[in-house]
């Protein structure tokens, strides 16, 4: 293939899954807008609460993509049966680990008040954790079916159900927070209730065209698992639950950061809510090249095509590059502007524009880990880079961010510098092993196929 061959089919492929990740992390983005306008008080609680949740729902979301990179290569190889039986497996393991978060968050959520946060936020932030924290088994479900179809090279259909559901999202909270039509005003509340009924629709919508569409028929899904596979159960979960610790480790470092700045102020925690708020969406576009670099690495292991496979991590690595730097352009040109669309408080928006300016520096960084995680999981290669992420953040990232914040006065700024230095050490490290990796794998003599256990 041409460069011009990788990069439309990568871009073809990325698009979608870029937008529905744009979609997904929009509903946080909406409601902290729509809720900034009630003030920094629920602001913070959303923050807070937020900041807890997206830790589990980043694992859940991290287990489930443990199918796509096994029926991409499954596809490859044209083995349809697999296919059936790694998505019926793929459900019913998302719909365990979604019952297994949802009571972690049940057993955690009064323990929010030992966190040495404001009182008065922990009070707003509890019962707005546990409605979104319902919304984690209909995610779970909906990711299974968004997963296997993205597995399959088949992206469009999960932009286009969670552009629409982020839509009823937006409509429900203006509905609900404020309460209009008749609905009572439910204030945060009701912001948390809004993404609870969206995730459900989005479940049921992406459900019902995966299982009754013409274009999967040939696969012959269903929902109940018969002669369940210990190896493929493994197999998946191998894949899985590494994926899941690298969300985890990373998110929950800026979840650490968000409680470092309630140690600061209200204040603090708002800006850094707006700052990281408007940083998620670059970054889970991100993801979107990361899915397609995936999907593109797997897919040429199944055919057994070396060169294309290293070509295809290759190119993302460059598209990812192109895309950050031009968000990190607007994070510091609209510092600004862009805290306004969330709240009118001067003092917040002057904090959350300074904390802007080092986003914008950490956006290469973010973008080009990502997408190293990325095709390296298309590699099934998980153990190393969940120990660097590991490392990278809660060695390193974290204490120097607390060292700078409150041993050199830096405060809010200093958190922030220490997730940059995190996310820079990562970026690098991941793409060098890909690079080494993928060279090694040019460089194989091929092997003859060995014909696999698991049907």
């Amino acid at each position: 293939m041409t460069l011009k061959d990788h990069l439309n089919t990568t871009f073809h492929l990325a698009y979608p899954v870029m937008l529905s990740q744009l979609g997904q992390v929009s509903v946080g983005v909406a409601d902290s807008m729509m809720v900034g306008r009630l003030g920094a008080l629920p602001l913070a609680a959303a923050s807070l609460g937020n900041s807890i949740f997206f830790v589990l729902m980043m694992f859940g979301i991290g287990i489930s993509m443990g199918i796509t990179p096994l029926i991409s290569i499954a596809e490859g190889k044209g083995k349809i049966k697999r296919i059936s039986r790694l998505f019926t497996h793929g459900l019913w393991i998302n719909l365990a680990t979604s019952i297994l978060l949802t009571a972690i968050v049940l057993g955690l959520s009064q323990g929010l008040f030992f966190l040495n946060q404001p009182e008065d936020v922990v009070v707003l932030a509890i019962p707005y954790l546990l409605i979104i924290t319902a919304s984690l088994i209909p995610m779970m479900v909906f990711q299974t079916f968004k997963q296997m179809a993205e597995g399959l090279s088949q992206t469009k259909q999960a932009m286009y159900i969670t552009i629409f559901c982020n839509l009823i999202n937006i409509f429900l909270n203006w509905v609900l927070i404020w309460g209009y039509l008749g609905a009572p005003a439910l204030g945060l509340n009701g912001a948390g209730l809004a993404t609870l009924i969206s995730r459900i629709l989005m479940m049921v919508l992406m459900g019902a065209y995966i299982l009754y569409s013409k274009r999967y028929q040939i696969y012959q899904f269903s929902l109940s698992i018969r002669n369940a596979s210990l190896p493929m159960i493994y197999r998946i979960l191998k894949i899985g639950v590494p994926t899941g610790f690298q969300f985890i480790f990373e998110v929950s470092a800026f979840s650490a950061a968000a409680i470092m700045m309630g140690w600061i102020g209200v204040n603090a925690l708002a800006g850094h809510q707006i700052a990281l708020n408007l940083a998620s969406i670059s970054y889970m576009m991100a993801t979107g090249l990361a899915t397609a670099g995936m999907i593109r690495v797997s897919n040429q292991i199944g055919k057994g095509n070396p060169k294309a496979m290293r070509e295809a991590g290759m190119v993302v690595f460059g598209m990812v590059i192109v895309f950050m730097f031009s968000a990190a352009v607007l994070f510091v040109a609209a510092r600004f502007f862009l805290p306004t669309l969330y709240i009118d408080d001067p003092e917040v928006i002057a904090l959350a524009a300074s904390l802007l300016i080092i986003a914008g520096l950490f956006q290469l960084s973010d973008g080009v880990q990502v997408v190293g995680l990325g095709v390296l999981r298309g590699m099934e290669d998980v153990k190393v880079p969940t120990l660097v992420t590991l490392m990278a953040y809660w060695v390193l990232g974290l204490p120097l961010g607390y060292l700078f914040a409150f041993e050199f006065g830096m405060a809010e700024k200093g958190i922030w510098y220490g997730l940059l230095i995190g996310l820079s050490i990562t970026a690098v490290i991941l793409f060098y092993r890909f690079h080494a990796l993928s060279k090694r794998r040019l460089l194989e003599k091929p092997v003859p196929h060995v014909h696999s256990s698991i049907p």
